[in-house]
């Protein structure tokens, strides 16, 4: 039987709902064989991750990156997950902390436009929803909820809330720097969801076919957010550049309705991306 293999999940490090520990508890649980711990713009649930991994499941370490392509206006946000890179590479460490310091400021000034609307959220609220993780989107939903404003995570993101009315923009890094800065950094990178229109603007396909020259490894194109013409959409562009292709839950907890190892990654492709890397190894038995 193939290895169920599953490179896109989220814990409390940044706006999942399970620890670190929790996660790799969920992964065998699944019957996964191998899962990626991929937290926003940080690797501070790696060590929890790596401690708490039971026998017989592998643990890929990397990180979803918060990208921008400035060739359209206003530029357009997308994300990288990186995979088995080194996390003290200097230049790398220093645009992580750039971008999660920003998502901070970020998360504080929609707080902010809350409360001068009336409602009943606070920072402080929201602080203990992060509960010392990269502060994000989620952990204000959290408050909307438990205020009575919304009845999920789902209905938090709509255009009338966090969707637009109170969107605030963070810094991200230039999308071709980052796959760059993961490469230099012994990573491996590929482009989370990149036909998910149902999440609002995507690149065009011009700029995808020019992320390989830049080292770009794949495309992730089974995933929740992408319909079936989308999925086909993503295979065919990656088979005309050479791109590997990935299928992943970007697991959530119960910020989203979808389990672990709902999409999974081929195992060749799998061994291609650690064969690729040469930063961090998957941590095994």
């Amino acid at each position: 039987m193939d290895s169920r293999i599953d490179l896109h999940a989220h814990s409390t490090a940044s706006d999942g709902t399970l620890t670190p520990t929790e996660l790799m508890s969920a992964a065998a649980t699944a019957g996964l064989d191998v899962v990626a711990i991929t937290d926003h713009d940080t690797t501070a649930g790696w060590s929890a991750a790596a401690a708490a991994r039971p026998p017989g499941l592998a643990l890929v370490r990397g990180a979803e990156l918060s990208c921008r392509w400035h060739g359209a206006r206003p530029p357009i946000s997308l994300h990288l997950l990186a995979y088995l890179f080194d996390p003290t590479y200097p230049d790398l460490v220093a645009e992580l902390t750039r971008v999660r310091a920003s998502r901070e400021v970020r998360a504080e000034r929609i707080v902010a436009l809350l409360r001068a609307d009336g409602h009943d959220v606070t920072w402080d609220e929201v602080l203990r929803y992060a509960d010392g993780g990269s502060v994000g989107r989620p952990h204000i939903a959290q408050a909307l909820i438990r205020a009575g404003l919304v009845s999920s995570t789902s209905a938090a993101f709509a255009p009338e809330w966090l969707g637009q009315r109170y969107r605030v923009p963070k810094e991200e890094i230039d999308v071709f720097e980052a796959v760059r800065l993961v490469r230099a950094a012994g990573g491996v990178t590929v482009f989370a969801h990149p036909r998910a229109t149902r999440r609002g603007r995507i690149v065009p396909d011009d700029l995808i076919v020019s992320l390989p020259e830049a080292g770009l490894f794949g495309l992730e194109a089974d995933h929740t957010d992408h319909s079936p013409a989308e999925r086909a959409h993503v295979r065919a562009l990656a088979s005309s550049l050479g791109l590997a292709v990935t299928g992943s839950s970007d697991f959530h907890g119960t910020h989203k309705t979808v389990g672990l190892g709902a999409e999974t990654t081929s195992p060749l492709v799998y061994e291609r991306l650690v064969a690729a890397s040469s930063g961090k190894t998957p941590v095994l038995d």
